[in-house]
């Protein structure tokens, strides 16, 4: 066993964490997840904090001020703080923010040598970089949760930046905890960046139940102003990893197979992401011209989870065709509301779909392959409700006060032991 840290006195009564930092530099978790850079690690990172306060320990998430009239702080809720910190030009593109690590690392050593914590928890590689600097400068212990695996995109062709899989690497070998969101990407730390077990420790996302639960598929439907035949629907940023693109043809597969899904919509809930997602959003468009689906695809702006759980509703399949996915939150959120889900077979998706059980998974991310699953279920309305059913009871066992009380756990004991030495 790891000898006790006698140094580090800022533990609460009975050595309990009582105050998090945690590091959301490249993106608010205020942002609207599905547009820009927001998705399901900003639901993660607000959905998480939220359910620490409500255990009792203070967060304080610092992230970059992108806009000049964003405030300095903000109380999101009781224990709930955001801080927004200047480095580098609010305007700054995503490729350009590994430059301004270390002056958003030294912004937040500023706040946190007045403002004292006994834990840092990093989100993203970026975020993990700055952790890794404040471990150092002031003796406390590092946990990171990376959300996405630059060596893992760079396997299935998403461009990186060549130095990202290093940085990962540096920040691995020291942190104190890498939480993973379930045992494929778990599985993939250890292959890729032989992750020392003991510090390795699966922390599974939730889902707010009071808000994404079954309901009626007509009146769903009527709210948000859908036609009553088949509808797919896809959720997620428009860039290339999330594949909406499969999404358009999966639906053109659909509807040219008829019988089932000849009258088949689609609906793709999402928003421009990165400095080419307004290219990628009229290609999208081009493509439905050119498979003559334009006026059976509905393209909607993100939207808050309260409107968005309509749409799952709404749905009679949810699509989630990403390259990669660390856990996948629309899946689960779609399942929750009682929607059949079909998906890639990749990373967290394959714990987060239960083969012919929730859904189905697609391994060659094809549409053809998409559209057999869509049509068997449209195809059979006692197989969609079993798949919905399913989905919805097995959702059940994701909560974010149950991830927030795992979490807390090893965070304790984190902060209870030697930190881990640099390698």
């Amino acid at each position: 066993m790891a000898p006790e840290a006698p140094d580090r006195q800022m533990l609460g009564e009975h050595g309990r964490v009582l105050r998090v930092a945690v590091l959301c530099m490249h993106t608010s978790p205020l942002r609207q997840p599905g547009s820009g850079d927001g998705g399901g690690l900003n639901v993660y990172v607000r959905e998480l904090t939220a359910a620490l306060a409500h255990l009792g320990v203070d967060c304080d998430i610092y992230t970059r001020r992108t806009d000049p009239s964003q405030p300095d702080q903000l109380e999101v809720e009781s224990g709930v703080v955001v801080f927004h910190i200047d480095a580098g030009a609010p305007s700054l593109d995503k490729d350009d923010l590994p430059a301004v690590v270390s002056a958003f690392a030294g912004r937040v050593g500023e706040h946190l040598a007045h403002r004292p914590v006994d834990a840092i928890h990093a989100h993203y590689w970026l975020s993990g970089m700055a952790g890794h600097q404040l471990k150092h400068r002031l003796d406390i212990p590092l946990a990171v949760t990376f959300h996405t695996l630059g060596r893992v995109k760079t396997s299935n062709g998403d461009a990186e930046p060549r130095h990202r899989g290093d940085a990962e690497q540096r920040v691995i070998d020291c942190a104190d905890v890498v939480f993973t969101s379930g045992a494929a990407e778990a599985a993939q730390l250890r292959s890729l960046y032989d992750v020392a077990p003991e510090r390795l420790h699966v922390l599974t996302p939730g889902v707010d139940r009071a808000i994404f639960a079954p309901g009626q598929r007509h009146a769903a439907r009527a709210a948000i102003g859908l036609p009553q035949g088949p509808v797919l629907l896809f959720v997620g940023r428009l860039q290339p990893l999330k594949g909406a693109e499969l999404a358009i043809e999966t639906l053109a597969a659909t509807r040219a197979a008829g019988a089932a899904g000849a009258h088949t919509q689609l609906v793709i809930v999402g928003g421009p992401s990165g400095p080419e997602g307004e290219v990628t959003l009229a290609r999208l468009k081009a493509l439905t011209d050119d498979l003559a689906v334009t006026d059976h695809v509905r393209f909607v702006d993100p939207l808050p989870h309260y409107l968005l759980s309509t749409y799952y509703r709404a749905a009679d399949v949810c699509l989630v065709p990403s390259r990669s996915e660390s856990f996948g939150l629309v899946a689960l959120e779609a399942a929750a509301c009682g929607t059949p889900v079909v998906a890639s077979d990749v990373g967290g998706l394959r714990d987060n779909v239960v083969e012919g059980d929730t859904g189905y998974l697609i391994a060659d991310r094809s549409s053809d392959a998409f559209a057999r699953r869509v049509i068997d279920i449209l195809a059979d309305p006692l197989l969609a409700l079993r798949l919905g059913d399913a989905g919805s009871r097995r959702a059940e066992r994701y909560n974010w006060r149950a991830s927030a009380a795992a979490a807390l756990e090893v965070l304790d004991t984190a902060a209870r032991r030697e930190l881990v030495a640099c390698l």
